[in-house]
């Protein structure tokens, strides 16, 4: 697997976000070298409706001004499917249906771990270890004992995007599927966000959907 965040655009956009989210690792199937979807279905696993909503209708949205159609899971999928489980010939039938209605695409998001973290005091995180000695380090570290802002507990939630081909000729073949780390989120909205965009720009890096031009662009920043 390959690190995408190494290019600088991505850096720039990451710098730009701060460091609640991370690209931390992506893998794209070396057979594919291009790849521009003509219509997507989004799904979003996760319990919170809102959430759900609001994340496919985004990612709906940026599909759809490069030229894909694109729908949602709650438009699309039946209501049981979200509260029920369903086997493999119900899947099977689930794909037969989307190639029967043109689509070639899918694009699945879920969040597949979470890491309970503790973050110290600042000056404690930027105190040089190479030099400090016995009396340093416990003046340093006193606060333990009695200041609860010594340090905090967050959460470390561990993402996965996955792009799927679903053509008929061809497998349920994965093409491309991408790692993200999103650190102690507090606005579910500024995170969907952040996380769309990091997604997109990904995807237009490994040329898997089409990027935008630049009068595109400046038109969807006004």
């Amino acid at each position: 697997m390959k690190l995408l965040i190494s290019t600088i655009s991505t850096i720039l956009f990451l710098s730009l976000f701060g460091c609640s989210l991370e690209l931390v690792d992506s893998w794209k199937n070396p057979d594919i070298a291009t790849y521009f979807p003509t219509k997507v279905l989004i799904i979003g696993m996760t319990s919170n409706t809102n959430a759900r909503q609001q994340f496919e209708n985004q990612l709906k949205k940026k599909f759809e001004l490069r030229g894909s159609e694109a729908i949602t899971s709650m438009v699309f999928l039946d209501s049981s499917v979200m509260t029920d489980k369903i086997n493999g010939a119900q899947m099977d039938d689930l794909e037969t249906k989307l190639l029967g209605e043109g689509f070639d695409t899918i694009l699945l998001t879920k969040i597949i771990g979470v890491d309970h973290k503790i973050r110290y005091k600042q000056d404690y995180d930027g105190f040089d270890s190479t030099y400090k000695k016995f009396k340093e380090d416990y003046l340093m570290c006193q606060d333990i004992y009695y200041n609860p802002d010594y340090y905090e507990n967050y959460k470390l939630y561990h993402t996965e995007t996955s792009m799927y081909c679903i053509c008929p000729t061809k497998e349920r073949d994965l093409i491309w599927k991408g790692y993200i780390d999103i650190t102690d989120p507090k606005n579910v909205e500024e995170i969907i966000n952040e996380y769309i965009n990091l997604v997109v720009l990904a995807l237009e890096e490994e040329q898997l959907i089409t990027p935008l031009k630049p009068e595109e662009l400046l038109d969807n920043a006004i």
